[in-house]
C-alpha cells in the first residue's frame, strides 16, 4: 500500500491525520505526520521527513502532502523525492480529495495518486513534478539531492 507522509508548519499535519482518522472512523495505515515548528531547524525537519518516508513506505511508494508550495516541508520532500523511485510531493490539496484518495491508495502508484490529487482539486494543488516541467529550472541536479535510499 502507499505510504502517506503528511507534513506542513505547526498544526497542518496533525490536524489533517486527526481529520482524517475522524472522517474515515480510523487512523489511516501508513500514514505519518511531521510538523515543522517554529524551533526546528530545516536539517532537523528532513531529518524527521527522511525516518517518516522509511517508516510509511512499505515498498509501493510514498506521497508527501504539504501544505505550502516552496516552504520548507515541500522543500525537504522535494529533496528526498529525487533519490526515491517511487516518491512524489504534492501540495494543496483539499481534506475532501484526500478522504476519496485514502481508500484507494492500495491500488495506486505515487504517481497514479499525484495525478488523481490533482484531478479532483481542480487546479488548486500542484505537484514537484508538475512545476518542474512548468518550470525546467527547478529541475535538481543528481548531486544536489539528498542521500535517501529506495
Amino acid at each position: 500500500m502507499l505510504g502517506i507522509v503528511l507534513a506542513g508548519h505547526t498544526g497542518f499535519a496533525s490536524g489533517t491525520l486527526k481529520s482524517l482518522k475522524h472522517l474515515l472512523g480510523a487512523l489511516p495505515e501508513q500514514c505519518i505526520s511531521v510538523e515543522y515548528t517554529d524551533w526546528l531547524s530545516t536539517n532537523m525537519l528532513s531529518r524527521m521527513m527522511c525516518d517518516a518516508l522509511h517508516a510509511a513506505d512499505s515498498g509501493d511508494g510514498v506521497v508527501f502532502i504539504t501544505d505550502i508550495l516552496g516552504a520548507a516541508p515541500f522543500r525537504s520532500a522535494a529533496l528526498m523525492s529525487h533519490k526515491h523511485s517511487k516518491c512524489e510531493v504534492v501540495v494543496g490539496i483539499s481534506l475532501g480529495a484526500m478522504i476519496q484518495l485514502f481508500p484507494q491508495r492500495g491500488g495506486l502508484t505515487a504517481s497514479e495518486f499525484r495525478d488523481r490529487a490533482l484531478e479532483l482539486t481542480r487546479g488548486q494543488a500542484t505537484s514537484l513534478w508538475h512545476e518542474q516541467n512548468r518550470h525546467p529550472t527547478l529541475m535538481m541536479r543528481s548531486s544536489e539531492a539528498c542521500n535517501v535510499e529506495n
